[in-house]
């Protein structure tokens, strides 16, 4: 970038502005399904089941479900929690490994309803979203060790069925989640999934619903620590997004389900224009960052003991910054304890993540995007607050009627033209001399870019100026916080 005369000159790095490529890329859409999705940002994890009542995070399928009976279970607590963080939904775990499901269904008997217990927790969940205006998500594992059909074409069946329950009786999901897990079964067979078959239940029956990480709708981020990469793009080649990739980079074993949660990902680059320009099919697949409140997923009364560490409020926080502000979404586990219960420990863990993620946006600087600069200095007034820069413009210049103390600012472009920036600065001008200094360089932007200063500076006017972009970038949302 070059400053001659207050005026912007954007060479795109050597980049064409348009052309075929830049097209191609640019013809890769989010659904509206994504698109709604993509909104929520951070929502919640609850691994809950008989793992629970065994200390365990993967069960074998031949546990005593007598033994589950949290005693003071209580939904309505989850969801007053959880939402009080910010969360927008809850994705809970209907059934993991082990077979056993947290719901009332007609294909096992191995289910809640055959418990001391004896109610449906999906149903009693369900309810209490409703009630706290939250979003309810399944995770339903594919992988069954009890399940004495596993590996057999019966077992698609036995899926299917289970998937259909699921889809009619509990009112409008927004996700449906599915992990990588494909180990033997009871008789020692594995299963060949018929994801094509599971898909379309779920296409018929909750047309809105993502379909998450083993399905077309939203990407694993590669790990289970919620660690995005630098430039996390949402389109990418086939490839990256097939089910065999993903289930081959998941969790097998319980040994390696611990080492997911510290590892980093195999492929940094997933959608640079040299990368796809090898690749012919492309796709538009948002990145999710699945996380646990502590390093296992299912609650345990010794956790620090279990894993020599916990994450603290400030990892969390991190994570959500990196992640949320990082074009991903964020997935955050809470695990309720024995007794039905988050815990005071979770508790106050959350307490302090959500102030430390909250404070940040408390006070909005009020500018005025009166213009977007041109090469010729001159101006035109914005529409609303989405912005799209023609061929000869350079950047967004945002004004305030006093020096004000800038310290964050949050970005947003409109991706229904799709995912275009792929570098861009943003600039305080110097009130003493009128020059311009840069504060924050950055690579994609997404659905959001939240970019934190190092130092706050103190300024009356910001310019946030795309230095590389997949044709004309369009911003929808830009917002400065002191």
């Amino acid at each position: 970038m070059d400053i001659l005369n207050n005026s912007w000159c954007v060479k795109n790095n050597g980049y064409a502005i348009s052309d075929d490529e830049t097209e191609r890329l640019n013809s890769v859409l989010p659904s509206e399904r994504q698109l709604e999705f993509m909104k929520m940002e951070y929502y919640n994890f609850v691994h809950f089941g008989i793992n629970t009542f065994y200390g365990r995070e993967w069960g074998d399928g031949k546990e005593d479900i007598s033994r589950f009976c949290p005693a003071r279970l209580d939904t309505d607590q989850w969801c007053s929690v959880l939402k009080s963080t910010g969360s927008k939904g809850v994705i809970i775990t209907a059934k993991h490994h082990d077979g056993f499901c947290l719901f009332d269904t007609a294909y096992t008997k191995h289910n809640v309803m055959n418990t001391p217990f004896g109610k449906d927790i999906v149903r009693l969940l369900s309810e209490s979203c409703k009630k706290y205006d939250m979003k309810l998500g399944i995770y339903l594992s594919p992988w069954d060790r009890h399940e004495s059909t596993y590996g057999t074409d019966e077992y698609n069946d036995y899926f299917v069925g289970q998937l259909r329950e699921l889809c009619t009786n509990y009112g409008e999901l927004f996700c449906l989640w599915f992990d990588g897990a494909c180990g033997e079964g009871a008789n020692g067979k594995k299963q060949v999934y018929d994801w094509d078959r599971y898909y379309a239940v779920i296409r018929e029956l909750q047309p809105k619903a993502v379909i998450s990480v083993c399905g077309p709708d939203v990407r694993w981020i590669g790990n289970e620590g919620g660690r995005v990469r630098k430039s996390e793009w949402s389109v990418i080649p086939c490839g990256n997004a097939s089910n065999d990739k993903i289930m081959n980079a998941s969790q097998q074993t319980e040994a390696q389900a611990k080492e997911l949660a510290v590892t980093t990902d195999r492929d940094e680059d997933l959608g640079s224009r040299e990368l796809l320009s090898k690749y012919r099919d492309l796709v538009f697949k948002p990145a999710e960052a699945d996380v646990s409140i502590n390093l296992g997923w299912f609650y345990h009364p010794d956790i620090y003991y279990l894993f020599k560490k916990n994450r603290t409020a400030k990892d969390l926080a991190e994570i959500y910054f990196n992640s949320v502000g990082g074009n991903a979404s964020m997935l955050l586990n809470v695990p309720p304890d024995k007794h039905g219960l988050i815990s005071k420990r979770e508790i106050r863990t959350l307490k302090e993540f959500t102030r430390l993620i909250t404070e940040p946006f408390e006070k909005e600087v009020k500018g005025k995007a009166v213009s977007v600069l041109r090469i010729d200095n001159s101006e035109r007034e914005a529409q609303g607050n989405e912005f799209e820069l023609a061929g000869d413009e350079a950047g967004l210049n945002v004004r305030f009627s006093q020096k004000e103390r800038v310290s964050l600012i949050s970005l947003k472009e409109n991706l229904r033209f799709g995912q275009r920036i792929e570098k861009f600065s943003i600039y305080a001008k110097d009130s003493a001399d009128g020059s311009y200094y840069e504060i924050y360089s950055g690579t994609v932007i997404g659905s959001r870019k939240i970019a934190r200063l190092k130092q706050a500076v103190d300024t009356d006017e910001i310019l946030i100026v795309p230095t590389q972009s997949r044709g004309n970038p369009v911003l929808c949302d830009v917002r400065i916080y002191a």
